[in-house]
């Protein structure tokens, strides 16, 4: 190892600690560090949503108009908390494909709790939540005790939790829920004021920084590389500089809606868990090695029931969002391609189909990929089909960018 003529330890993919971060330059010097060794991060999904946004633009200019981006904003939230639980499932190597079922279920339970039967509003929906949770539990159960695959498990349980919902609604078929529920105006109806979503982003970006030094102390303490205060200011400010921006031009037409603003503490939440906690690191020893996981004394089996009740409790609070925003649950409710959206945006959004990669952040920038496809080839009048057809390809695109990767990091590896 030697240093460079810009005073930067030239290091290999796998000895980050021998850079000096102690500066920009520093930071360039370690991303370009981990693009040779395969890890892109979200860099492939923010090139592909700025082109896309480019050429929808240029087609249709009413697409990036503020009343456009607040309807889609919107129209992420409640497939993207479904999409989130499916991140987490990935994470560990596995497959859920009954999210839809499971969030019909959900929305089916609501329902019939709530309007037929009367009860408050939060029992039902906390008992729909617990039968999520239950039916998680199961998947686990199954995959631990009797080593079924979940892709066996999970379809069945798309069969079978539809044959349920069906059942929950009887012969009613679609019930609608009352316009002026809490609930239904929680997804139509809520935007934040101006300054409550300027307060909302100062706020978020404080907590962003005090992280980051909180971090970098911990790092410089342990003699290991960190960022500097300098670096951290900087990716402090222009975040603050981008999200005000936005909410700034969302305030133009109706604002930050509540439920969007939910499901981004949702994702907020996940990722802390995720990068902060002992489960969280867990999850990702499972996800790399399943084998070397147990032999580190991690609890395989509770890991997989956690992933599994977790990933199907998200699934039943997105299709309550869904039927919120509808203001009806019916036996179309997590049908058609819920599904498949829920699992493409979490692939498309950066999270491995081989477990192990991915973050809570995949599913928001996966669900905003795929609404914006659907927005602009709406404002186009292009039929639905032409959505299914670029949706599938960018979702090949995103398989392809993620085994790329994993040879870049595999040959980096045995550099």
């Amino acid at each position: 190892m030697s240093a460079g003529q810009d005073g930067i330890a030239e290091a290999g993919p796998g000895d980050e600690r021998a850079l000096d971060l102690h500066g920009v330059r520093g930071a360039f010097a370690l991303a370009l560090v981990r693009i040779r060794g395969g890890d892109l991060g979200a860099a492939p999904v923010a090139i592909g949503l700025a082109l896309i946004w480019g050429v929808f633009q240029l087609l249709n200019p009413v697409f990036l108009s503020s009343e456009n981006l607040v309807n889609l904003t919107m129209q992420c939230a409640a497939t993207g908390t479904i999409a989130l639980g499916v991140v987490v499932v990935l994470l560990i190597g596995e497959i859920d494909l009954s999210v839809g079922s499971v969030s019909g279920l959900g929305a089916a339970v609501l329902a019939v709790t709530f309007v037929q039967l009367q009860w408050p509003i939060a029992l039902g929906i906390i008992a729909a939540i617990a039968i999520g949770a239950l039916v998680g539990l199961l998947y686990g159960f199954l995959r631990t005790r009797f080593g079924l695959p979940s892709f066996v498990i999970t379809l069945a349980g798309l069969l079978g939790f539809l044959g349920l919902q069906l059942w929950v609604l009887g012969d009613t078929g679609t019930i609608a829920i009352p316009f002026d529920s809490w609930i239904v105006q929680f997804a139509q109806q809520m935007f934040l004021p101006a300054w409550a979503s300027y307060l909302v982003v100062v706020l978020g970006v404080a907590a962003f920084a005090a992280t980051g030094v909180r971090r970098a102390r911990r790092r410089a303490a342990a003699n290991l590389a960190s960022d500097s205060y300098a670096l951290i200011a900087i990716r402090s400010g222009a975040l603050l500089a981008a999200l005000l921006l936005v909410s700034w031009y969302l305030n133009l037409y109706r604002g930050v809606g509540v439920m969007f603003l939910f499901f981004v503490a949702l994702v907020v939440l996940l990722n802390l868990a995720l990068t902060r906690t002992r489960w969280g690191r867990a999850v990702y020893a499972v996800g790399g090695s399943v084998e070397a996981a147990r032999r580190a004394g991690i609890r395989v089996t509770r890991m997989y029931l956690s992933v599994f009740a977790l990933c199907s409790s998200l699934a039943v609070v997105g299709g309550i969002l869904a039927a919120a925003r509808l203001a009806s649950a019916g036996q179309s409710s997590g049908g058609g391609d819920t599904n498949l959206i829920a699992i493409a945006a979490a692939v498309i959004g950066g999270a491995s189909l081989f477990g192990g990669r991915g973050s809570a952040f995949s599913a928001l920038l996966g669900i905003v990929v795929i609404q914006s496809i659907s927005s602009g080839l709406t404002l186009l009048n292009l039929d639905s089909s032409v959505q299914f057809m670029i949706t599938g390809v960018v979702l090949v695109l995103a398989v392809i960018i993620d085994s790329l990767s994993r040879r870049a990091r595999a040959a980096a590896g045995r550099a």
